[in-house]
């Protein structure tokens, strides 16, 4: 898919979302849910993830949405692994070949597999599903940090700070 094609159609789908700003990711998620009228849980991986190399999956109940992410990551990475999946989850995607059983038995011992509507974790980035959803968590992550930033902080240390580092950065990004 083009980028500037995919940069389209996500700006479009993201238009209609109810993002907070100042960004928070709890609110975000509520908001996510109350729109699909499911709830939204966020859960983190275990260690080595599903096969190792997993750092996010997006399971679906018939219930509920379950978004796992890798708990080693620092909190920016886990904020866009769980942004990637809600990506998933706002366009409706399916995996070609879920294996819910798999996963189940090692993210949710306790779950009948047979409630399990649709798994979905990472299968290469060059796939369109996953070119999608790394755009939405790109641009949510894009706008999170630009209302993060435009505010100063209160404490007028960090205020000093801001005023030396951010706002040079954020003239220059919005080129005036």
């Amino acid at each position: 898919m083009r980028l500037r094609t995919l940069e389209k159609q996500v700006k479009r789908m993201l238009a209609g979302l109810d993002v907070p700003d100042p960004f928070d990711l709890p609110a975000f998620c509520a908001s996510v849910a109350a729109a699909r009228g499911r709830d939204l849980h966020l859960h983190q991986l275990p260690a080595a993830g599903v096969d190792g190399t997993a750092c996010g999956l997006w399971l679906a109940t018939d219930k509920a949405d379950h978004v796992f992410y890798a708990a080693g990551a620092g909190w920016l990475h886990q904020q866009h692994i769980i942004l990637h999946e809600i990506g998933h989850i706002l366009c409706d995607h399916v995996a070609p070949e879920p294996e819910p059983d798999d996963v189940t038995a090692l993210l949710l011992p306790d779950l009948d597999p047979a409630t399990i509507a649709r798994v979905l974790h990472r299968s290469s980035y060059s796939a369109p599903q996953e070119q999608v959803a790394e755009m939405i968590a790109t641009m949510l992550n894009e706008r999170a940090a630009t209302t993060a930033a435009a505010r100063p902080p209160a404490d007028p240390a960090l205020g000093n700070l801001y005023d030396a580092l951010a706002e040079p950065f954020l003239v220059e990004r919005r080129g005036r």
